[in-house]
């Protein structure tokens, strides 16, 4: 999807069609980061992710908006009524983006082109959004393709150009290569996929680990992996920003009570309980920590994760200390079935979503 909170956003208040708005943030108090924002504002500069405060200097008359989470959760459910019209075959990565197999399509289209070309119609009439398609023979390719046009874009990266897109593309587009690892390779005159390709398998792992093994498949235009429709859930959390930073130990523990609560009830309505409790902590100039400890059985009581997450807490917190996020995770989850092939009356079973 094209700018997808913004757009819904533009969507449903016509007041701020054609103006540059972020959804999130805010240029007053605490601030916080842009959940995203329009092609208006990214004329000025403006980018996901950004501190509010400096995209309110880049763009003076950018419009903060509140982001409406339950919406854009059932517009998402309403694209994804749409795919399924062509196909069971769907994975998606987050509310507004998925993978796709039409190998075989429900209404024997028989074109993969075709079939973007109509889900794209589709939601444009019906939803009135527009969303860029990138259509290829892999999961890589077609996701890199779904980027290049935006916004409202169509791409297609076949089969007789593939290798020859993967030599032109930077690195930092490959996936896994990062700000420093692109850094990296730039230093050592690796600016292209061709650049990679000129690299053996055997070097690629001497310089990047295991990862070197895919950059030498990719660049190849080699990747495997299916489109898969059902994922096992790894970890269960919640975290809260808060208003202003909080610097008092009865502060932070009484604000880790109420994530606890809410992790508690996700964990009971997905049935699921776990041995690892994770506590991310982050402070007011964005440095991030996390403390994890592992229980000798799986739970979800409440109290337990309290108490355990107050106390890998109080191991790294000092005094003073300006807080601005806590979270909490519980991961770790136990299925006998998979064990013992025969399943446990007495035991949690794991949800698939």
């Amino acid at each position: 999807m094209d700018a997808f909170y913004a757009s819904v956003e533009q969507r449903d208040f016509p007041e701020y069609r054609g103006k540059p708005i972020a959804v999130g943030g805010s240029p007053q108090g605490r601030g916080g980061v842009v959940a995203t924002c329009s092609y208006e504002a990214r004329a000025f500069g403006v980018r996901s992710a950004m501190s509010s405060k400096v995209a309110a200097r880049l763009c003076r008359n950018l419009i903060f908006v509140y982001p409406r989470f339950e919406v854009y959760k059932q517009v998402s459910q309403q694209i994804r009524a749409i795919f399924y019209r062509y196909t069971d075959l769907v994975e998606p990565l987050s509310l507004d983006e998925a993978y796709l197999d039409v190998t075989t399509d429900h209404l024997g289209i028989g074109s993969a082109l075709e079939i973007a070309r109509q889900i794209k119609r589709a939601i444009r009439e019906e939803l009135h959004l527009t969303a860029s398609a990138g259509i290829s023979i892999n999961k890589f390719a077609a996701k890199v393709a779904s980027d290049m046009h935006k916004p409202d874009g169509f791409t297609f990266i076949g089969p007789s150009r593939l290798e020859r897109f993967m030599e032109q593309l930077p690195v930092e587009k490959f996936f896994g290569v990062g700000k420093v690892t692109a850094a990296r390779m730039k230093q050592m005159g690796l600016h292209t996929g061709a650049d990679l390709k000129r690299l053996s398998e055997a070097e690629l792992m001497q310089h990047f680990g295991k990862v070197g093994r895919f950059y030498y498949r990719i660049v190849r235009g080699q990747d495997d992996r299916e489109v898969r429709t059902e994922r096992k859930t790894k970890s269960v959390g919640a975290e809260d920003t808060f208003p202003f930073d909080l610097t008092e130990r009865h502060q932070l523990h009484e604000e880790l009570e109420k994530i606890a609560a809410t992790v508690q009830n996700r964990l009971a309505r997905h049935q699921l309980k776990g041995r690892t409790i994770t506590v991310k902590i982050k402070y007011h100039d964005f440095r991030q920590i996390t403390r994890s400890h592992s229980l000798p059985e799986v739970t979800h009581d409440l109290e337990l994760m309290e108490a355990t997450a107050k106390k890998l807490l109080d191991e790294s917190f000092i005094p003073g200390q300006q807080v601005r996020l806590l979270g909490i995770s519980v991961s770790n989850f136990y299925e006998p079935q998979l064990l013992t092939g025969v399943p446990d009356p007495d035991g949690p079973q794991l949800r698939l979503f």
